[in-house]
């Protein structure tokens, strides 16, 4: 573990440069890592520790379409794929990656087999943190700890194919084996993180669940809904409007942000546009913080834990789901964004 400075901060950061996969490999050698859930995260972990060598069974409900894709992933029945309890049983160290509502169903079957020794990891803090909502509550003999990628599980697939890493933030719950840091980052460096940063759980989840209603989905989807409006209001086309509030920001400009930064970005644009954004970026700013106070407010309270929960218990939560990603697909802003993709030149599509 090092210290390195973030805008004048000192943080505790783990590189793969101190702590290489062949260091990890070394640190679990002995260890069987479970994964249990093959949805989002699961994919992406599973296979990027097989591929790191690592000793990993797939733990899945038989009969769903998760188990179907782990089959279609090269992942064999019977060898390194079960059901979720049996691979509970052969894990040493289980990566709990189901969703938060998945978590809380199958919790009283996943602990009964954490027996003394063993590790649970997680990759967000909802189920530990609100455990009075969730009754997730771990025995005190195990290591309880946590690997967050911080992306998608497609983002931290395609990152490790392009031999790239995602950064990951990485904590300790509970120490009981005294040896909590080493499981943890090695699992960190097994799934392909860019580089890990120290947090808590609490901590981990309180930024996750402010940035997916904020600026990484909830605020962005908000701020291009909008100006997409105000375009078409006045008379601009659907391909312009689209453009020039989605197209541009994904594929030329954030490019540019992740390069080198925001000021690099503005430095690289039109005198016109570097004006133009220095002048407004504070007044939308202004005008966000409040929102976000609330949304933050929210978060700590539990309330949005509880709205999840609620939400995700609901038998026809996935019908509703469905109900609400249809009225994006379906809108004039993302049917257009649909038809610009196509127009892609084919390398660039994804």
């Amino acid at each position: 573990m090092a210290k390195m400075n973030f805008g004048g901060v000192q943080e505790n950061v783990v590189t793969r440069k101190e702590f290489p996969v062949k260091k990890a490999l070394a640190t679990l050698e002995n260890e069987t890592l479970a994964v249990i859930g093959y949805g989002i995260q699961g994919p992406g972990q599973a296979l990027n520790l097989k591929d790191n060598g690592f000793n990993v069974i797939v733990g899945q409900r038989k009969n769903s379409k998760s188990w179907d894709k782990a089959v279609e992933d090269g992942w064999m029945p019977g060898k390194n794929l079960f059901e979720i309890e049996e691979a509970c049983i052969k894990g040493t160290i289980i990566l709990y990656l189901l969703s938060d509502a998945g978590q809380i169903e199958q919790w009283p079957l996943v602990k009964k087999h954490l027996s003394k020794g063993k590790a649970l990891c997680f990759s967000h803090g909802f189920g530990a943190t609100y455990s009075e909502r969730t009754g997730i509550v771990p025995p005190k003999d195990i290591d309880v700890i946590l690997v967050a990628p911080k992306g998608s599980g497609t983002s931290l697939r395609r990152f490790f194919l392009e031999n790239r890493g995602l950064n990951s933030s990485y904590a300790i719950f509970q120490d009981a084996s005294g040896k909590a840091f080493e499981r943890v980052v090695s699992i960190g460096v097994g799934v392909g993180s860019g580089y890990l940063f120290e947090t808590t759980f609490k901590k981990e989840v309180y930024s996750d669940l402010t940035g997916e209603r904020g600026t990484l989905m909830g605020a962005i989807q908000g701020l291009f809904a909008a100006q997409y409006q105000i375009l078409r209001e006045n008379g601009h086309s659907p391909s312009e409007a689209f453009n020039e509030t989605v197209e541009e920001l994904t594929q030329s400009l954030m490019p540019l942000v992740a390069e080198n930064g925001m000021d690099w970005m503005y430095a690289n644009c039109s005198t016109t546009a570097q004006r133009g954004a220095l002048d407004w970026w504070r007044k939308f700013r202004d005008a966000t913080i409040p929102v976000f106070k609330e949304l933050y407010r929210e978060v700590a309270l539990g309330n949005e834990a509880q709205l999840s929960i609620d939400s995700n218990s609901k038998e026809n939560y996935r019908e509703g789901l469905e109900s609400e990603l249809a009225e994006l697909r379906n809108s004039e802003m993302w049917k257009t964004g649909q038809t610009v993709r196509s127009l892609r030149p084919e390398r660039d599509r994804q």
